[in-house]
């Protein structure tokens, strides 16, 4: 059976959520937090949290070299909000010390449609997410300000870009692990699922 394993990188943000979300599309959801536990899984989640502490938590543990190296070596990830912006190849406004893994082309703004107190929930049309539009929610989430020939734009709300997809690299700006709609993640595994090869099924 094609089960992939989906980590989630378990040193700050909403990780029970994802392994949440994951385990409903029907995935083997492990919290990830060592090199040999991001070594043991098909795919990885990047958590919505604080972007510049847990770049700094990553190099702490010893994670950004490995994660870097897995990412260009094609393994899926999928990134929301602050896992958007540590997916981007630039930050339009790093704050000192911040780090990304990179593996999208793509230029982010931090905190974009505001501070805490200004977030919000909107319907966003995720091409490749059937059905109804998905709730998504923006928790001091950043934007998308361009991006490069590689890169496709899955979603916009208010004129801006929130879901974009690389090759085996997915990101949001929202947050659709605290919904309860799964969709987002289904793709995702899906995803993973046309990146396994026959040997490793």
């Amino acid at each position: 059976m094609n089960t992939p394993v989906i980590g989630v990188l378990a040193l700050q943000g909403d990780v029970r959520e994802h392994l949440i979300a994951l385990a409903a599309a029907d995935a083997v959801a492990r919290p990830v937090r060592r090199p040999e536990e991001l070594a043991e899984v098909d795919a990885l989640v990047l958590p919505g949290g604080e972007s510049t502490t847990i770049s700094k938590l990553a190099v702490l543990f010893g994670l950004m070299e490995p994660l870097r190296a897995r990412v260009r070596a094609g393994m899926p990830v999928y990134g929301t909000c602050a896992g958007l912006i540590l997916l981007a190849d630039k930050i339009l406004d790093p704050r000192s010390g911040q780090e990304t893994i990179g593996g999208i082309d793509m230029i982010v703004r931090r905190n974009a449609f505001g501070r805490q107190n200004e977030s919000f929930e909107a319907a966003v049309d995720v091409r490749g997410v059937e059905g109804a539009p998905v709730e998504g929610v923006f928790i001091r989430a950043p934007w998308v300000e361009s991006v490069g020939a590689a890169a496709e734009v899955l979603a916009e709300h208010d004129g801006h870009i929130v879901a974009v997809r690389q090759d085996n690299v997915l990101a949001t700006s929202f947050h659709p692990e605290l919904t309860g709609d799964h969709r987002v993640h289904a793709l995702f595994t899906d995803m993973v699922r046309a990146n396994r090869t026959p040997e490793s099924l």
